[in-house]
Protein backbone atom coordinates (compact mmCIF):
# COMPACT_ATOMS: atom_id res chain seq x y z
CA UNK A 1 0.00 0.00 0.00
CA UNK A 2 1.50 3.40 -0.88
CA UNK A 3 2.22 5.64 2.12
CA UNK A 4 1.10 9.39 2.09
CA UNK A 5 3.43 11.68 2.20
CA UNK A 6 4.18 14.35 4.95
CA UNK A 7 6.60 16.44 5.21
CA UNK A 8 6.22 18.42 9.12
CA UNK A 9 7.31 21.87 9.35
CA UNK A 10 10.05 22.42 12.05
CA UNK A 11 9.57 25.84 13.02
CA UNK A 12 11.32 26.97 16.51
CA UNK A 13 14.83 28.39 17.01
CA UNK A 14 15.09 25.65 19.37
CA UNK A 15 17.16 22.39 18.38
CA UNK A 16 16.03 20.86 21.20
CA UNK A 17 12.95 21.16 20.14
CA UNK A 18 13.50 20.10 16.54
CA UNK A 19 14.97 16.48 17.59
CA UNK A 20 12.15 16.64 19.42
CA UNK A 21 9.59 16.61 16.72
CA UNK A 22 11.96 14.17 14.55
CA UNK A 23 11.76 11.42 17.39
CA UNK A 24 8.10 11.74 17.88
CA UNK A 25 7.28 11.56 14.22
CA UNK A 26 8.56 8.55 13.21
CA UNK A 27 5.99 6.53 11.62
CA UNK A 28 5.62 3.03 9.37
CA UNK A 29 2.57 4.61 8.54
CA UNK A 30 3.59 8.03 6.56
CA UNK A 31 6.27 8.96 4.99
CA UNK A 32 8.07 11.64 6.77
CA UNK A 33 10.26 14.07 5.70
CA UNK A 34 11.33 17.76 7.63
CA UNK A 35 10.67 21.09 6.12
CA UNK A 36 12.97 23.78 8.10
CA UNK A 37 11.77 27.44 6.85
CA UNK A 38 13.74 31.10 7.36
CA UNK A 39 13.35 30.52 11.75
CA UNK A 40 14.90 27.23 12.14
CA UNK A 41 17.68 27.99 9.10
CA UNK A 42 18.70 31.66 10.12
CA UNK A 43 18.65 30.28 14.22
CA UNK A 44 22.20 30.19 16.07
CA UNK A 45 22.41 26.71 16.03
CA UNK A 46 19.70 25.75 12.96
CA UNK A 47 22.61 25.40 10.16
CA UNK A 48 24.87 23.09 11.93
CA UNK A 49 21.67 20.95 13.03
CA UNK A 50 20.61 20.16 9.55
CA UNK A 51 24.31 19.78 8.65
CA UNK A 52 24.89 16.81 10.68
CA UNK A 53 21.22 15.73 10.13
CA UNK A 54 21.33 12.12 8.76
CA UNK A 55 19.03 9.71 7.25
CA UNK A 56 16.28 11.87 6.74
CA UNK A 57 14.38 13.59 3.63
CA UNK A 58 15.14 17.60 4.44
CA UNK A 59 13.52 20.47 2.62
CA UNK A 60 15.25 23.56 2.64
CA UNK A 61 12.42 26.40 2.82
CA UNK A 62 14.32 29.24 2.12
CA UNK A 63 11.76 30.60 -0.70
CA UNK A 64 14.81 32.39 -2.69
CA UNK A 65 13.64 35.43 -4.20
CA UNK A 66 15.92 37.94 -6.04
CA UNK A 67 18.15 38.60 -9.41
CA UNK A 68 19.44 35.06 -11.15
CA UNK A 69 23.02 36.09 -9.95
CA UNK A 70 22.10 36.23 -6.29
CA UNK A 71 19.90 33.31 -6.13
CA UNK A 72 21.79 31.00 -8.12
CA UNK A 73 25.31 32.14 -5.33
CA UNK A 74 22.78 31.41 -2.31
CA UNK A 75 21.53 27.75 -3.29
CA UNK A 76 25.68 27.50 -4.07
CA UNK A 77 26.10 28.45 -0.30
CA UNK A 78 24.02 26.26 0.97
CA UNK A 79 24.81 23.27 -1.07
CA UNK A 80 26.91 21.84 1.84
CA UNK A 81 23.54 21.03 3.72
CA UNK A 82 22.67 18.73 1.00
CA UNK A 83 19.19 19.45 1.06
CA UNK A 84 16.40 17.16 -0.77
CA UNK A 85 14.33 19.87 -1.92
CA UNK A 86 15.12 23.37 -2.03
CA UNK A 87 12.21 26.42 -2.49
CA UNK A 88 12.60 29.42 -4.29
CA UNK A 89 9.38 31.98 -5.74
CA UNK A 90 8.15 31.52 -8.92
CA UNK A 91 8.01 34.98 -9.00
CA UNK A 92 12.29 35.81 -8.88
CA UNK A 93 11.12 35.45 -12.97
CA UNK A 94 12.33 32.84 -15.11
CA UNK A 95 15.75 34.03 -15.58
CA UNK A 96 16.23 33.56 -11.70
CA UNK A 97 14.76 30.05 -11.97
CA UNK A 98 17.06 29.23 -14.76
CA UNK A 99 19.79 30.07 -12.86
CA UNK A 100 19.01 28.33 -9.96
CA UNK A 101 17.93 24.98 -11.86
CA UNK A 102 21.28 25.25 -12.98
CA UNK A 103 23.02 25.50 -9.78
CA UNK A 104 20.95 22.92 -7.54
CA UNK A 105 22.94 19.53 -8.93
CA UNK A 106 21.05 16.08 -7.71
CA UNK A 107 18.24 18.41 -5.03
CA UNK A 108 15.16 18.73 -5.91
CA UNK A 109 14.30 22.44 -6.57
CA UNK A 110 11.05 23.71 -5.71
CA UNK A 111 8.88 26.65 -7.36
CA UNK A 112 6.87 28.59 -4.68
CA UNK A 113 3.34 29.79 -6.14
CA UNK A 114 1.52 32.27 -4.11
CA UNK A 115 1.85 31.85 -0.18
CA UNK A 116 -1.13 30.47 1.25
CA UNK A 117 -1.62 33.26 3.42
CA UNK A 118 -2.58 35.47 0.69
CA UNK A 119 -6.21 35.80 -1.11
CA UNK A 120 -8.04 38.14 -3.66
CA UNK A 121 -8.02 41.05 -1.68
CA UNK A 122 -4.52 40.72 -0.14
CA UNK A 123 -3.73 40.35 -4.16
CA UNK A 124 -4.94 43.15 -4.98
CA UNK A 125 -3.20 45.38 -2.23
CA UNK A 126 -0.10 44.07 -3.67
CA UNK A 127 -0.62 45.08 -6.77
CA UNK A 128 -2.42 41.84 -9.09
CA UNK A 129 -4.85 42.28 -10.99
CA UNK A 130 -5.55 38.98 -11.65
CA UNK A 131 -7.12 36.34 -9.18
CA UNK A 132 -5.02 33.38 -7.21
CA UNK A 133 -6.33 31.04 -9.64
CA UNK A 134 -5.32 32.86 -12.49
CA UNK A 135 -1.85 33.64 -11.02
CA UNK A 136 -1.12 30.24 -9.85
CA UNK A 137 -1.94 29.02 -13.30
CA UNK A 138 0.42 31.06 -15.13
CA UNK A 139 3.22 30.32 -12.06
CA UNK A 140 2.55 26.53 -12.78
CA UNK A 141 3.93 27.24 -16.80
CA UNK A 142 6.73 29.22 -15.65
CA UNK A 143 7.50 26.38 -13.40
CA UNK A 144 7.59 23.74 -16.67
CA UNK A 145 9.67 26.32 -18.59
CA UNK A 146 12.55 26.67 -16.08
CA UNK A 147 12.33 22.64 -15.77
CA UNK A 148 11.58 22.96 -12.24
CA UNK A 149 11.10 19.51 -9.88
CA UNK A 150 8.21 20.43 -7.80
CA UNK A 151 5.86 23.40 -6.69
CA UNK A 152 4.46 24.49 -4.01
CA UNK A 153 0.59 25.50 -3.67
CA UNK A 154 -2.37 25.24 -1.64
CA UNK A 155 -3.82 22.17 -1.72
CA UNK A 156 -7.36 23.99 -3.38
CA UNK A 157 -5.24 24.81 -6.44
CA UNK A 158 -3.46 21.17 -6.76
CA UNK A 159 -6.08 20.09 -9.81
CA UNK A 160 -5.27 23.45 -12.00
CA UNK A 161 -1.69 22.74 -11.36
CA UNK A 162 -2.04 18.64 -12.20
CA UNK A 163 -3.62 19.87 -15.70
CA UNK A 164 -0.46 21.32 -16.64
CA UNK A 165 2.58 20.54 -14.12
CA UNK A 166 3.15 16.54 -14.05
CA UNK A 167 6.02 16.02 -11.60
CA UNK A 168 5.36 16.67 -7.79
CA UNK A 169 3.13 18.82 -5.95
CA UNK A 170 3.67 20.16 -2.11
CA UNK A 171 1.03 21.57 -0.61
CA UNK A 172 1.06 23.70 2.96
CA UNK A 173 -2.01 25.53 4.50
CA UNK A 174 -3.48 21.72 5.48
CA UNK A 175 -5.49 21.73 8.74
CA UNK A 176 -7.08 18.64 10.79
CA UNK A 177 -9.50 21.32 12.65
CA UNK A 178 -10.94 25.01 12.45
CA UNK A 179 -7.95 26.86 13.27
CA UNK A 180 -6.28 28.42 9.73
CA UNK A 181 -4.21 30.81 11.80
CA UNK A 182 -2.34 32.90 9.46
CA UNK A 183 -2.87 30.95 6.64
CA UNK A 184 -6.22 31.90 4.19
CA UNK A 185 -6.45 28.58 1.59
CA UNK A 186 -6.31 25.63 3.91
CA UNK A 187 -8.08 22.34 3.45
CA UNK A 188 -7.61 19.13 5.55
CA UNK A 189 -5.54 16.12 4.34
CA UNK A 190 -7.91 14.09 3.32
CA UNK A 191 -9.13 16.89 0.81
CA UNK A 192 -6.05 17.33 -0.59
CA UNK A 193 -4.78 14.25 -1.03
CA UNK A 194 -7.99 13.37 -3.41
CA UNK A 195 -7.34 16.71 -5.21
CA UNK A 196 -3.81 15.28 -6.34
CA UNK A 197 -1.18 16.54 -3.46
CA UNK A 198 2.10 14.34 -3.38
CA UNK A 199 3.52 15.98 -0.52
CA UNK A 200 1.58 17.98 2.66
CA UNK A 201 3.15 20.15 4.40
CA UNK A 202 1.63 20.55 8.15
CA UNK A 203 3.40 22.18 11.34
CA UNK A 204 1.50 23.65 14.45
CA UNK A 205 -1.07 20.94 14.15
CA UNK A 206 1.10 18.00 14.26
CA UNK A 207 4.11 20.00 16.40
CA UNK A 208 1.95 21.66 19.15
CA UNK A 209 1.00 19.44 22.10
CA UNK A 210 1.42 15.77 22.55
CA UNK A 211 3.48 14.78 18.63
CA UNK A 212 2.82 11.37 18.94
CA UNK A 213 -1.20 11.93 19.45
CA UNK A 214 -1.13 14.27 16.50
CA UNK A 215 0.78 12.10 14.27
CA UNK A 216 -2.07 8.92 15.38
CA UNK A 217 -5.05 11.66 14.72
CA UNK A 218 -3.79 12.41 11.54
CA UNK A 219 -3.37 8.61 10.81
CA UNK A 220 -6.46 8.23 12.18
CA UNK A 221 -8.49 11.18 9.92
CA UNK A 222 -7.05 9.53 6.75
CA UNK A 223 -7.64 5.86 7.22
CA UNK A 224 -11.59 7.11 7.69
Amino acid sequence: MKKYKLFVACDSESTSKVKRIISNTQSSKLKIGYKFGLQFLNSKNGRKFVSKLKNQITFGDYKFSDIPNTCSSAIKAVSDLKFNYLTIHISAGLDALKAAKKEIGKTKLIGVTILTSLDNKALKEIGFNKDVKKLVLHQAKLANKAKLDAIVCSAQEVKIVRSIFKKEIITPGIRLNSKSYDQKRVLNPKQAYKNGSDWLVMGRDITKGNIKKNVQKLIDHLNQ
